[in-house]
């Protein structure tokens, strides 16, 4: 049986990706601090006795004295509402708090996947982006903090590669949602889905026609497992390449919703990508890995989970 450290396994994706290698028959050790993960998101784990959690901020050192066959670095506040609030925390997270993370895996000889993210990207000047496009993003600006620490944390992880001899994943997640999203989280599924659901204006920034891409929680869970299974130690990108205006997706929310809300028009924050759609044929390539969820059907069980909450 696997051993496998999942930091950050509190948060969305993180408890999503526990739950799944607890399906396969996988012994999960879970790491979190709580600072936007929640209890509730991994509650029903711990009645299964492959699951194990410690409370812990990756900031400082790790200690674990069992086996380690595989980490999962998921160890980061990800949402723009926290860039502005924590983000000393977050930078300290993705510098400090990975190179902890890397020495444990230099110490029990475990293979590492690192989330990275489609900010590296920053406003994009290649549509759609490849992994090897090198970004257009603000070193400065308000989002920096987490744009820069997943830039650096990329190159900690080839330094440790290149010198430490480590076995690394680097995976490029794109915008991911579905059931255990912070409601409060500022990103535009969980707000526009609040919004709807009570009946009140959505907030669409700028003129709507910015673009994302997204893709669904399970899809997302099931490329970082690919990933990780590989023998491929490069960037990856994982998201849907289906792409949709904002305007757009706010007409779909509020159908799915049976809502009666409005279209209330913001100014576009500063550096806020104008544009976002992966391009996966590495993906594919390498992993044999492509989401499978259509957006009707992910927004469908997000919704469905929102109501509950």
């Amino acid at each position: 049986m696997k051993t496998i450290l999942v930091t950050g396994g509190a948060g969305f994706i993180g408890s999503h990706l526990c739950e799944t290698l607890l399906e396969q028959g996988k012994k999960v050790i879970c790491i979190d601090n709580f600072v936007t993960g929640k209890k509730e998101n991994i509650a029903e784990l711990f009645e299964n006795e492959n699951f194990s959690f410690i409370e812990h901020d990756i900031s400082n050192p790790l200690e674990i004295s069992e086996k380690v066959d595989q980490i999962f670095e998921l160890a980061s506040p990800a949402s723009p509402v926290d860039f502005p609030k924590i983000p000393i925390e977050i930078l300290t997270t993705g510098s400090i708090g990975l190179k902890n993370v890397l020495d444990l895996a230099v110490e029990k000889k475990a293979r590492i996947l690192h989330t990275s993210t489609s900010e590296v990207y920053g406003d994009p000047l290649e549509h759609p982006q490849k992994e090897t496009y090198w970004g257009n993003v603000n070193p400065i600006g308000e989002r920096s903090c987490y744009d820069e620490a997943k830039r650096f944390g990329e190159a900690l992880i080839m330094a440790y590669k290149r010198k430490k001899d480590i076995d690394p994943r680097i995976v490029r997640i794109f915008n991911t949602y579905g059931p255990k999203m912070r409601p409060d989280d500022g990103r535009v599924v969980p707000t526009f889905i609040k919004q709807a659901l009570a009946n009140k204006p959505i907030t669409v920034f700028g003129d709507g026609k910015q673009t994302r891409s997204f893709c669904f929680v399970k899809d997302e869970v099931a490329g970082l497992i690919a990933l990780m299974e590989s023998d491929y130690s490069l960037p990856v990108n994982i998201g849907n390449p289906s792409e949709i205006t904002i305007l757009e997706f706010a007409k779909k929310i509020v159908e799915l919703c049976n809502s009666k809300s409005q279209i209330d028009f913001k100014p576009l924050p500063k550096d806020d990508p104008v544009r976002r759609k992966p391009d996966i044929s590495l993906a594919k390539e390498k992993l044999g890995w492509e989401p499978k969820v259509s957006l009707e059907d992910g927004l469908k069980k997000t919704i469905d989970w929102f109501k509950k909450t």
